[in-house]
């Protein structure tokens, strides 16, 4: 059974190979695909669905359920995936693109060929779609309308822009070193109003604001006038505004001055019931981003964790060689910064599931493309820290998916059903009982292809 199915990888694994456009493959869809035998998740949190049935033409599904409900189409490619288990693509809120490159953080990174390495390693762990919340360059445009028409390969990329900043404070130019055409740094309210409004020109999906000292390494934060001045910009514009943050304080003030999306978990403090409130009041999303504290430690903490093929794979040979380092490892463990990070991460995890009970809207994100969270492997931490959290597998995994895609306002993936696209990715075993199985990929489908044979075809390089 195993055998048949990885036979059916290796049979279309020439269409990963050759990294055709999808736009042209699906062009060559002329007849139905169906994948047959399957348990079924489909993202939306029900229970999984045995033996599935799924149906795809040109890049969609066009019926989905069980054998007895799904009739296989006449002259239709099947695929047999009995033990298999399906479940859509992952997205991604909250990561970056072109930003570290190895060990090196720089604007020279910033490149398509490298970018779409990423996103290509993105894809090959099951992320379909990427936000890229910040930090870019001109070229992101282009790049992005190549992903949306599906003329090159890799995971579909939204974005905000450059996102505003400020002068000697966040987002901190000794830690992400990047162009002067990557971020805006304002100082009064009139110029954050400008850059909001080129921003705007440009066609962002979001507009992204930094509210943070680093625990009181930066001498300042951007100024509430400032901040005030580019959320009423953005909203006249229709524009959605995330705040990165840390604190519990600046949370509440990105709240007043009408956050759309907290985009890391309030790390310092336990979430009190008058910021539930103004979250509920706004309809706010919350995306944790557990795995930003978890990569300080982990790999010292952890050393194994390394050695494990479904993260080393992904890791650049300078990374790999710094993180199987012994001496690095004892100086991480030993440092204060990671004893600060891992009761960050309690703290995050116990907010989590405060806000996820009390109805808060909550997306996926890990912060991945920058430092130590590598792309793919970051989302997966993820899912494992939310479960670990207190979320069920299933809980997770929705909130990885049809969640995630309900933040971006996006009605066309995120949920294995007729008419939305097919993003999905097969695994051998259910991640909706064991939450690790869900690193047990055997395929991903993207736009209705299979487009990543094995994992690891396109780590950094």
């Amino acid at each position: 059974m195993r055998a048949a199915a990885s036979a059916v990888a290796i049979a279309m694994s020439c269409l990963v190979l050759c990294q055709a456009p999808v736009q042209a493959q699906n062009k060559e869809a002329t007849k139905p695909i169906v994948l047959k035998g399957a348990t079924l998740i489909d993202g939306l949190g029900g229970k999984p669905i045995p033996a599935s049935v799924l149906v795809i033409l040109d890049g969609r599904i066009t019926a989905v359920g069980s054998a007895k409900s799904v009739k296989t189409p006449p002259g239709a490619q099947v695929v047999d995936l009995k033990g298999k288990t399906i479940m859509p693509g992952m997205i991604s809120n909250h990561s970056h693109i072109g930003i570290v490159r190895g060990l090196k953080a720089g604007p020279d990174n910033y490149n398509r060929d490298y970018i779409l390495s990423q996103l290509r390693q993105w894809e090959a762990y099951g992320v379909t779609t990427v936000t890229s919340l910040g930090l870019n360059a001109p070229e992101f445009y282009d790049l992005r309308a190549e992903l949306h028409s599906g003329k090159a390969p890799g995971a579909d990329v939204f974005g905000a822009d450059r996102g505003i900043g400020v002068a000697m404070g966040a987002p901190p130019a000794a830690i992400v070193p990047v162009g002067p055409s990557q971020i805006y740094r304002p100082d009064t309210p009139e110029a954050a109003r400008a850059a909001v409004a080129e921003m705007a020109a440009r066609k962002t999906d979001l507009i992204k604001i930094w509210l943070d000292d680093f625990g009181k390494m930066l001498p300042v934060k951007v100024k509430p006038e400032v901040y005030a001045a580019a959320v009423d910009e953005a909203h006249k514009n229709k524009l959605r505004v995330a705040f990165h943050i840390n604190d519990l304080e600046d949370a509440r003030e990105a709240l007043k001055a009408g956050a759309d999306i907290i985009a890391h978990g309030i790390r310092d403090k336990e979430v009190d019931a008058s910021t539930i409130d103004l979250m509920k009041k706004r309809s706010t999303w919350y995306v944790a981003t557990l795995a930003l504290d978890d990569s300080n430690f982990i790999f010292a903490d952890r050393p194994k964790v390394t050695a494990d093929p479904f993260v080393n794979r992904a890791l650049d040979p300078t990374v790999k060689t710094q993180l199987e380092d012994p001496a690095w490892q004892q100086k991480v463990h030993d440092a204060p910064g990671s004893e600060r990070a891992r009761k960050a991460l309690a703290m995050n995890q116990k907010n989590l599931m405060t806000l996820y009970k009390a109805g808060i809207n909550i997306g996926f994100g890990s912060d991945s493309g920058v430092g130590l969270r590598f792309p793919g492997v970051a989302e997966h931490r993820e899912l494992d820290l939310m479960v670990e959290a207190g979320l069920t597998p299933l809980q997770a995994l929705t909130i990885a998916t049809s969640g995630a895609a309900k933040l971006l306002k996006l009605d066309d993936r995120g949920v294995l059903k007729a008419g939305r696209l097919a993003d999905l990715v097969v695994l051998d075993a259910d991640p909706s009982t064991d939450i690790s199985n869900a690193h047990k990929i055997a395929a991903v489908w993207h736009r209705g292809r299979p487009v990543a044979a094995s994992i690891g075809t396109f780590a950094q390089r």
